[in-house]
């Protein structure tokens, strides 16, 4: 029997490694590829401005590779709930297909559409490929407990095996039999918006360094791997937060949107890596991708992932509520050029290395202004092309030492840190030109410079570019011992969980991950 089938592309912005594609065409008369913009995501996300631009882009570019199949994207707004009912009806589908999404309302939203799906007769079909294995079986497979800890992850996923292998995009042959019906004012009704459309303000935004897109994302990656020795040598913690051009691959935006399957780059590494002398996991460039992995499986396995209440593998902390100190960190005003650096290239271009991020976030918790890593988890949320709602939130609670890592007595100095890999400040006087005049022994230190010193750079502290907010040597030592106490409070059942966190299985193992091939 011939099919209508809608693909409904989420995060999956791609054509090669999209199962979930492949699965619409089978036996399909008609395709319909379908993009909501859903309006929960606006009311209920902090979205910027970047991320945005980032999406549109990503959408044109997903409309152009359709057409060279003589089919089209369709955008549509309004909640899944209301709006697949109605095309089910319009279009007379028969078919839904989708990639399996892990987060918190995406799994209670696919639970909904899948129940709408089968009232209207409609097959439903999931397929995992935003991940590198399905994440409920990784759970399943530590027997019903979510690891905890890097090292206990890996074991599982070796008794698991390697990821699956990606499939190849659909080519014209695949299409042969298929069309999409659309008509002339197609463009009209279901083309995709403008950023002015949307009522997004585009006066802040910045260069467009990363433009989204599923055929840019195989460019970079085809331009990384053309470099096998640096493939090879490459170690995460040897690469520099301040360097003027980055030091990693950045491929991150492109993999959060799935305008890159983490399965093709995870094989592409892999063919790299053969036969030749390698680094390995965790500093590997396979050891970043289970990083992702790891977040992602914590994500669905704890409960409140995303927030300090709740969540019992978070350490309960009494954070400050200092309204003025987070404005002025998340405005690059803290008075510490390397912070407020960091937080301006973050506005203005999306990005910002991941030690960078460890030194912000630092600053932002337990380092110095006392402040919940839940507010820098919605300043990220807002300003990161690669938001990821699983990393995003592991990645803070790491570093604001609440979970994974509890070395709190270790903290990144805002002075000494950016020093070690930009004596000059070169960095600095990029991201706040207003510094720029300073000699290199005062650009770390502006307040520190001789009153002429400050003349000369044309900058005066406290009128021109603010004093430090805080003395980082007083209260980071305060902090340590206000961290140490939150530690203390603690009762037995409450220490770090490093044997896993064993989880009721109906709300985390829903349908969708059922339905899905392992």
């Amino acid at each position: 029997m011939s099919q209508n089938s809608i693909h409904w592309f989420r995060k999956g912005l791609r054509l090669h490694d999209n199962p979930a594609l492949i699965a619409a065409l089978k036996d399909c008369r008609h395709i319909y590829p379908l993009f909501l913009l859903d309006p929960w995501y606006s009311t209920n996300t902090h979205i910027g401005i970047n991320q945005w631009r980032f999406l549109m882009e990503a959408l044109k570019d997903l409309d152009s590779n359709l057409k060279k199949l003589n089919s089209r994207l369709f955008v549509v707004s309004g909640p899944p709930t209301e709006v697949l009912p109605k095309l089910f009806e319009k279009w007379k589908i028969t078919r839904l297909t989708f990639e399996v999404d892990t987060e918190p309302y995406s799994r209670s939203r696919d639970k909904e559409v899948m129940k709408l799906a089968k009232e209207y007769g409609v097959e439903a079909i999931p397929k995992i490929s935003h991940t590198l294995h399905n994440i409920d079986r990784i759970i399943d497979e530590n027997n019903g407990k979510t690891p905890l800890t890097y090292v206990r992850f890996q074991s599982v996923l070796k008794a698991i095996g390697p990821p699956k292998k990606p499939v190849p995009a659909p080519t014209k042959e695949d299409m042969k039999g298929v069309s999409t019906p659309f008509s002339e004012d197609h463009e009209e009704k279901f083309g995709i918006p403008t950023l002015e459309d949307l009522g997004l303000d585009t006066s802040s935004l910045g260069p467009d360094l990363f433009p989204g897109g599923e055929q840019e994302a195989l460019r970079r990656l085809d331009e990384h791997m053309q470099r096998p020795g640096w493939v090879c040598k490459f170690e995460k913690p040897q690469t520099s937060p301040n360097a003027l051009i980055p030091s990693t691959t950045v491929l991150s935006p492109y993999v959060r949107f799935g305008c890159l399957s983490a399965r093709t780059f995870w094989w592409r590494l892999t063919d790299v890596y053969r036969g030749n002398k390698h680094s390995e996991p965790p500093v590997s460039l396979h050891g970043q991708l289970l990083w992702r992995e790891f977040f992602y499986t914590t994500g669905v396995g704890i409960p409140n992932f995303n927030r300090m209440e709740g969540n019992a593998n978070c350490v309960q902390v009494d954070w400050d509520n200092n309204p003025e100190h987070l404005a002025a960190w998340r405005e690059a005003r803290t008075g510490f050029p390397f912070i407020d650096a960091i937080m301006t290239q973050l506005r203005q271009e999306g990005w910002i290395h991941h030690l960078a991020r460890h030194a912000v976030a630092c600053f932002l918790t337990r380092g110095d202004l006392w402040i919940s890593w839940e507010e820098g988890q919605k300043v990220f949320e807002e300003l990161l092309l690669d938001a990821d709602w699983s990393l995003n939130a592991g990645n803070w609670q790491w570093l604001s030492a609440s979970a994974f890592f509890h070395q709190y007595f270790r903290v990144y100095s805002p002075v000494a840190f950016g020093k070690k890999t930009d004596k000059n400040g070169d960095y600095i006087k990029k991201y706040l030109p207003l510094l720029k005049k300073f000699p290199a022994e005062y650009i770390y230190e502006p307040w520190k410079a001789p009153r002429n010193i400050q003349e000369r750079a044309g900058c005066i502290v406290g009128k021109d570019y603010p004093r430090p907010i805080v003395e980082h040597e007083v209260v980071h030592k305060k902090n340590i011992q206000r961290m140490k106490a939150a530690y203390a409070k603690r009762s037995p059942e409450d220490k770090p969980i490093t044997k896993g966190v064993k989880r009721k299985a109906a709300p985390i193992k829903l349908v969708v991950e059922k339905k899905a091939k392992r």
